[in-house]
């Protein structure tokens, strides 16, 4: 599966557009971890647990996407965008979308 942030494949045709799909990941970490990332908010640095956390929730929500245009005859999604929302405190969803296509691979640059 091909996948891109940009509208279009350079050197390949689109042959067929699929539409819309997403994927979507909300999670939290625990509570000893979020006590740890409150205290090191205080004194500055990375918080470690919240970019493991964002980061296993992109993978996850990719995975999802990938999935529905396979499900859908897709071999690539063009145009891909994520977004986080805060749900709770300790709480985040990544929401990742895109335009399922069939790219004709016979086509090169």
């Amino acid at each position: 599966m091909f996948i891109s942030n940009l509208e279009i494949m350079t050197g390949k045709k689109v042959i067929k557009h699929l539409g819309l799909v997403q994927g979507s990941s909300v999670r939290a970490k625990h509570a000893g971890k979020d006590i740890m990332s409150g205290v090191k908010n205080m004194f500055g640095g990375e918080l470690t647990a919240y970019t493991e956390l964002l980061q296993e929730s992109r993978e996850e929500a990719t995975e999802r996407m990938i999935k529905q245009a396979e499900a859908i005859g897709a071999n690539a999604v063009l145009n891909v965008r994520y977004s986080t929302s805060s749900i709770t405190a300790g709480a985040a969803e990544i929401y990742v979308y895109g335009t399922a296509v069939i790219l004709d691979n016979s086509v090169d640059s």
